[in-house]
């Protein structure tokens, strides 16, 4: 059994150390979120509880989740949880991480409901490959009117987007459904969104250990060209955009040309793309050809 003694505030600073040598890239912030985790704190009660000292199962508890962030684990990972649209979405092994470069696909969404003053209207929005059901749940939480239906391939996943959905109070507005692509869904859509997989087959070794070792294989791998995903989305989503939708899916970095002209082969005619923080084209737009 772990050692006691040591004080809240020393053994903060003591895990910072411990993350910065070995290379994780945010060590405070990693170590105030794994001992607040460990000991059921949050930000302000770590402060305030700082001088307090730790016995020694809380020590023991807080080294576990320290030997799993040195293996690279992600943080939202050990948490359980991750924040996507300020809201706060469980996670498992089952899903990805919802991460900041996504809100582009959310932020393109409103653009066009804004655009064809649409924000009352009663939406139906499809969510293709939802996973932890962070796209179609922040479009919900944005548009008090719609619908939504989310699809995965995974029912563990649809699992975990169901239980989000609970929590947030839409579960009534939503329906989920297993299945490969839209296969499973029916009607015509005013929005369709999806975070599809897009890595080509033959990066993904290349992938940084958070992706590659933690983020399912089944949300990552888009085939030899990464394109697959996109090909399957086009050729469905012609037949599920209602009259004047829109199709709005995120891209991979340099995808952006490739996906266009797919998407113009099935019909479709992209009206737009958004760049992330970065500049790198993200939420590539498409609407039915007229």
């Amino acid at each position: 059994m772990a050692a006691a003694g040591l004080s809240v505030a020393a053994k903060r600073h003591a895990l910072t150390d411990t993350l910065r040598q070995a290379g994780i890239e945010s060590p405070d912030t990693d170590a105030r979120l794994l001992i607040g985790h460990a000991l059921g704190l949050d930000r302000t009660a770590l402060m305030t509880n700082g001088d307090r000292l730790l016995g020694a199962d809380e020590i023991a508890a807080i080294d576990a989740l320290t030997a799993r962030r040195l293996k690279h684990e992600p943080v939202s990972r050990i948490l359980g949880r991750k924040e996507f649209w300020s809201l706060p979405l469980d996670i498992s092994d089952a899903v990805l991480v919802p991460r900041p470069d996504t809100e582009t696909v959310v932020e393109s969404a409103l653009d066009f409901v804004e655009r064809d003053k649409l924000r009352l209207s009663p939406l139906r929005i499809l969510d293709i490959g939802t996973g932890s059901g962070a796209l179609l749940l922040a479009l919900l939480i944005e548009l008090k009117n719609a619908e939504g239906f989310a699809t995965d391939i995974s029912p563990a996943a649809i699992d975990i987007a169901r239980g989000n959905a609970e929590r947030l109070g839409l579960a009534a507005r939503c329906r989920f459904v297993v299945c490969d692509i839209a296969s499973g869904v029916t009607g015509l859509f005013d929005l369709i969104v999806s975070n599809p997989p897009y890595i080509a087959h033959g990066d993904i070794a290349a992938l940084e250990t958070e992706v590659r070792d933690y983020d399912p294989a089944l949300a990552l791998d888009g085939g030899i060209d990464g394109l697959d995903a996109y090909r399957a989305i086009a050729s469905q989503a012609i037949h599920l955009l209602a009259p004047g939708g829109r199709l709005i899916v995120e891209l991979g970095a340099g995808q952006e040309p490739a996906v266009r002209d797919l998407f113009s082969k099935a019909g479709l005619t992209v009206s737009g793309v958004r760049a992330d923080l970065a500049g790198i084209p993200r939420a590539l737009t498409a609407c039915l050809m007229p």
